[in-house]
């Protein structure tokens, strides 16, 4: 029988890659949506016409509850997030209403519809922030710096929670920081990526950003949901890492895109101190050994791989006529 699958937050960067993926596993894919005026369906448009559709809201119960009967999963992927650490500040409760209170609200209609659907959460490092230890395991003690970060930790506790308490396969994928030419242009390395082509083209003359030091382990988005899928097809719901093993700083990012065409950062990049965040998270780099051998999961896209990919992406994007 064809498996069945909902996506919350398919209109996203991670949920397009998934709906991709399940596709080519031979997956019927179900997507939740926003009733909204502004929803963007760009990232999906390629694949619109295979997947489906369902009105939904991570903020009312009823309608997850609703959206679970009507399509029927055997597997539910929560992508779904107010998922820019810098807005989390200017507006930490709807953050938490969201990106806390939303996975609850989708856990326990799960309890309710049918227990036996397999649901994957969308953990973060940023659960990490002030790292207790270097690299960061799934048995690493959290210590977040961003209303985002306090957000998805409960999200995480309460995946643990559901599972041991009602006996469901949740599991938590806890995802380092992955990239692609669909991350969103608030994203520091698509920031990067898409002013530096607008350098590159005559289009822009300078780069602002904040904190150069900042240190990340980076890695390509679609070799990241296959880790997702991994996880669900085991017999025993678990938590996972999902990274590289890599940290770049953001001076080498610049560093890598503005080298890649032949320009030199120094004569473009102006900190700005409006980009600094109130509480830092400096430096973040992951251990995946567990999901090396328990899933068979390794990236295949390397750092520089990356970059370049998103800057030929941004240049063809630009080139066309068409912005971020």
């Amino acid at each position: 029988m064809t498996k069945r699958a909902l996506i919350t937050g398919i209109t996203g960067q991670d949920g397009s890659y998934l709906a991709e993926f399940l596709l080519s596993q031979g997956y019927e894919v179900h997507g939740l949506v926003r009733r909204t005026s502004t929803v963007s369906f760009s990232r999906i448009q390629h694949i619109q016409d295979k997947i489906h559709l369902i009105s939904g809201d991570m903020l009312d119960q009823t309608s997850l509850q609703l959206a679970l009967a009507e399509c029927q999963p055997d597997e539910v992927y929560n992508l779904a997030a107010q998922s820019f650490v810098q807005t989390s500040w200017t507006q930490p409760v709807f953050t938490g209403d969201v990106t806390a209170l939303g996975v609850t609200r989708l856990l326990d209609a799960i309890r309710h519809v049918d227990p036996s659907i397999r649901f994957y959460q969308a953990s973060s490092s940023e659960m990490f922030g002030k790292v207790r230890e270097v690299p960061q395991r799934e048995t690493t003690p959290f210590y977040p710096r961003s209303p985002y970060g306090v957000a998805k930790v409960y999200g995480h506790w309460i995946t643990v929670n559901y599972r041991e308490s009602y006996n469901l396969h949740a599991t938590s994928g806890i995802l380092f920081n992955h990239e692609s030419p669909r991350r969103g242009i608030e994203f520091v390395t698509r920031k990067v990526t898409y002013n530096v082509a607008k350098i590159k083209l005559g289009m822009a003359d300078e780069l602002r950003l904040g904190n150069l030091d900042s240190r990340r382990d980076w890695g390509f988005a679609g070799d990241y949901v296959k880790a997702m899928w991994m996880m669900l097809q085991q017999d025993e719901p678990d938590d996972y890492v999902i990274s590289t093993g890599e940290t770049h700083s953001v001076e080498e990012l610049i560093t890598v895109a503005f080298e890649y065409l032949d320009l030199d950062w120094h004569d473009f990049v102006v900190q700005d101190p409006r980009f600094m965040r109130p509480a830092e998270v400096d430096l973040l780099v992951g251990n995946s050994a567990k999901a090396g051998e328990k899933l068979g999961w390794e990236p295949d896209i390397t750092f520089e791989q990356l970059i370049h990919m998103m800057l030929d992406a941004d240049l063809e994007l630009l080139k066309s006529g068409k912005e971020a």
